[in-house]
């Protein structure tokens, strides 16, 4: 049965029982085969999207889906799977999934040199320098490369999504606004009020020795 490359197989063994739930409806022929192309359907399904490198994450989910189903009224199919991978689709797996992880460093590492390029066009600055660098022998066509630039963003950074990341954008923001000594004084308050309701109290004692000014001639804390 293919996994999730078509042309990479698992080789399974499916062992299942079936029983008719109404005995007194009798006329349905060999409930056998119905029973049989269900557990393979089912398997089938489920070994798609699994790779033969995993195998156990594939026989955990196949003997799950086994477990019991029912193809048409009144009949009750279940089964178990074995798994088994030949040596050539193991190798044929893992040459593909060398090939990808080439594939994925190749086109990280594009990303990320067209994104310095775009840092670098859209800073006028930068711009000038790369120009110069790149074609110091046609510097009076810059402003035309700055006309088809015009309005060209610069690429955005990765944003963290977790909290360590919103505390510091926050905090940023914050302290870029802090302009007098009593607006600094306020947040530092704010600060140690802070890290002692939160329980760190050795926290809050370093933010007030650092803010703390020192007198004249002191050793500072």
């Amino acid at each position: 049965m293919a996994s999730r490359i078509s042309s990479v197989c698992f080789t399974v063994r499916i062992t299942g029982s079936w029983q008719w739930t109404h005995p007194d409806d009798t006329d349905r022929g060999n409930l056998a085969v119905p029973a049989r192309e269900h557990l393979r359907r089912q398997a089938a399904g489920i070994l798609c999207r699994h790779s033969v490198l995993d195998l156990a994450a594939a026989d955990d989910a196949t003997s799950s889906l086994l477990q019991r189903g029912y193809p048409m009224p009144g009949l009750e199919v279940s089964g178990t799977a074995e798994l088994s991978v030949a040596a050539a689709d193991r190798a044929l797996a893992e040459e593909h999934a060398r090939r990808q992880q080439a594939a994925d460093l190749e086109h990280g590492e594009e990303l990320h040199r067209l994104a310095q390029l775009q840092r670098v066009l859209a800073d006028p600055d930068l711009r000038r320098v790369w120009w110069m660098a790149q074609f110091p022998d046609r510097f009076a066509d810059l402003d035309n490369l700055a006309q088809a630039l015009k309005g060209l963003p610069a690429p955005q950074e990765v944003q963290d999504d977790d909290l360590r990341g919103d505390i510091r954008r926050f905090i940023d923001d914050l302290v870029t606004t802090l302009h007098t000594p009593q607006q600094r004084e306020v947040f530092v308050q704010a600060l140690v009020q802070t890290l002692t309701a939160l329980g760190h109290q050795r926290l809050a004692t370093a933010a007030v020795l650092r803010h703390r000014p020192h007198d004249p001639g002191s050793t500072p804390a």
